[in-house]
């Protein structure tokens, strides 16, 4: 089934449950007008209905290889990257100063999403790109910026960012890879990076690597961490690529999914670079970076969802199988419309969240309040576990739909599956993100935290009136998270809060997702009042399992020990 952009459903959450008009009339966005939103949205549609979607299966049957030493990349990539960057759809939300297009982030989190239900592997590429855009635009030198930045916004140029070495994933603080002075304003950098997407292309002018290293004087640790702007082409006088700095691809991995993309160990041996910030404060230059991700791989879980779900709707409403009743197909069976209808609330859920998150972000950089960067921080977490896990999830569930068809490659349904796995991993694991919920972000007393629980019990006492069950269970779930979060707030052992950490996680978002839910049912038809329904009803009282495994702290899981587990 082609691909469909969801614009709809777009259009009604930013119009009736994320409070979009709120960054609209904010001087900063005040072109962000409905008619604005409307032609973005459209737009992008076609773009990744047309182009991009038809890119899909073919990365994925003729994967990115290395020749030579030279990355050739999947048919028709050069030509679908093309199409995004001359959109302008790359630097959307970079500023009208560089090039950008000035846009809030709920609309390049809109536009994301649909790339990546078209072709995630292609995706990441500009996403990877929008994140180096950001880190430079907030901690680059002039020089840096002035240089860099206009042409990652035109997309002649692309970005990557290095994180990762063999003895160093989440731990990045292992790093080995140096960075020595040059004398001349430049570092020499050496060592090895793995896992690096789109570490170099055959189809940009230029490959700019965001590069963490350490530094002669750098203490061990992530406080000794700098970062670094290494090019594959080292800029000439005029700003033009020009010779051939010391870097390499030694390899692209073979992977399970994302054939498209290639992700490749890189060898930097000497290679010239440029400091991005002060010195050792890499770590929060590259988390600049990272957040940015972070709200990108949510969307992407999200779109790949929204893709997979598309692709298993339309298989149940064509396939004849058993006495169905109705049309006969497969849809008509209720084992198969619970899972189709669990597909769609939960994507409908984690898109809202994202979008929530994304409205966040924009209301903190333009508007006076501190609050606005709370819950933006508070909700990242949220965003990039939860989109991920749906994607996982929705995409799983679509193989079962599908029946043995599912299990065979042709149909595509196991693409989807393949695809968004790495999207729980990377950008730091959904484990790491609840932990971080847990930890960091309780940090001012859980105050974050209870004033989105305060939003969504005044929403649901304001919704009684109308609809009095849903409004009911809604309000009562965040009662219930409320007090499960003070519970962990009086935690002084961390590992108490991270023994449940992944559950909270989850049950917060599942209260979200009752809350957005609800909202909708109270703005929208009965097509909606009827899938809330079936949310609020059969998928919110998750939470109350959830919760009880966070408050049974971390006694009984760490008394379990190693030799238990291997017994």
């Amino acid at each position: 089934m082609p691909y469909r952009a969801p614009i709809g459903d777009y259009q009604f959450l930013l119009d009736h449950v994320v409070d979009f008009a709120e960054v609209a009339a904010t001087d900063r966005f005040a072109e962000a007008t409905p008619d604005m939103t409307q032609a973005i949205l459209s737009e992008a549609g076609k773009l990744c209905e047309d182009i991009i979607a038809p890119l899909n299966r073919a990365g994925d049957l003729h994967p990115a290889h290395l020749e030579n030493g030279i990355v050739r990349t999947s048919p028709g990539f050069a030509e679908g990257y093309r199409a995004i960057a001359e959109g302008g759809w790359i630097g959307m939300s970079a500023s009208p100063d560089v090039g950008g297009l000035g846009l809030p982030m709920a609309l390049t989190t809109t536009v994301n999403e649909m790339l990546a239900s078209a072709c995630l592997s292609l995706q990441l590429s500009p996403l990877m790109t929008q994140g180096q855009i950001e880190a430079l635009e907030h901690h680059a030198s002039d020089a840096i910026k002035d240089l860099y930045i206009p042409n990652l916004v035109s997309g002649a140029w692309s970005g990557t960012m290095n994180l990762t070495e063999p003895q160093a994933g989440s731990d990045v603080g292992a790093l080995r890879t140096k960075a020595e002075p040059n004398g001349d304003g430049s570092y020499s950098i050496t060592g090895q990076k793995i896992y690096i997407s789109w570490a170099d292309n055959d189809f940009t002018r230029n490959v700019c690597h965001l590069v963490l290293a350490r530094l002669p004087d750098g203490v061990p640790g992530t406080k000794g961490i700098s970062l670094f702007m290494v090019p594959k082409l080292i800029p000439d006088e005029n700003g033009n690529p020009g010779e051939k700095n010391n870097l390499r691809v030694v390899s692209l991995e073979h992977k399970m999914g994302l054939h498209g993309s290639p992700t490749a160990v890189m060898e930097y041996s000497g290679a010239k670079g440029w400091l991005v910030g002060e010195e050792h404060g890499g770590m929060a230059a590259m988390f600049t970076m990272m957040n940015n991700a972070r709200l990108g791989v949510a969307a992407q879980g999200v779109g790949v969802a929204e893709a997979a779900y598309q692709h298993a709707l339309a298989y149940a409403r064509d396939r004849k199988q058993g006495r169905a009743g109705g049309t006969g197909a497969i849809i008509e069976h209720a084992d198969v419309r619970r899972m189709l209808t669990t597909m769609k609330a939960d994507t409908y859920a984690a898109r809202a969240i994202c979008l929530m998150n994304a409205v966040a972000i924009d209301m903190a950089s333009s508007a006076d309040g501190t609050d606005w960067t709370a819950r933006a921080a508070f909700l990242t977490p949220i965003s990039k576990a939860f989109g991920s896990d749906i994607g996982c999830e929705v995409s799983a569930t679509g193989i079962q739909v599908h029946g043995g068809m599912g299990f065979i490659e042709e149909t595509g349904a196991a693409q989807y599956a393949r695809d968004v796995r790495v999207a729980t991993i990377y950008e730091g694991t959904n484990g790491i993100q609840a932990m971080d919920l847990v930890a960091r972000k309780l940090m001012d007393g859980g105050e974050a935290a209870f004033r989105l629980l305060e939003e969504i019990e005044q929403g649901a006492e304001a919704a009684k009136a109308t609809l009095p069950e849903l409004a009911s269970a809604v309000w009562q779930s965040a009662e219930n998270l409320r007090e499960t979060t003070e519970w962990l707030v009086a935690q002084s052992d961390l590992t108490e809060r991270f023994a449940g950490a992944v559950p909270y996680l989850r049950a917060f978002a599942r209260v979200l997702g009752g809350h957005v839910h609800l909202k909708s049912a109270l703005a929208g038809d009965q097509g909606r009042q009827r899938l809330a329904t079936f949310y609020i009803k059969r998928m919110l009282p998750e939470h109350l399992g959830l919760l009880a495994h966070v408050r049974e702290g971390a006694g009984d899981l760490m008394s379990i020990t190693a030799d238990d587990l291997a017994a």
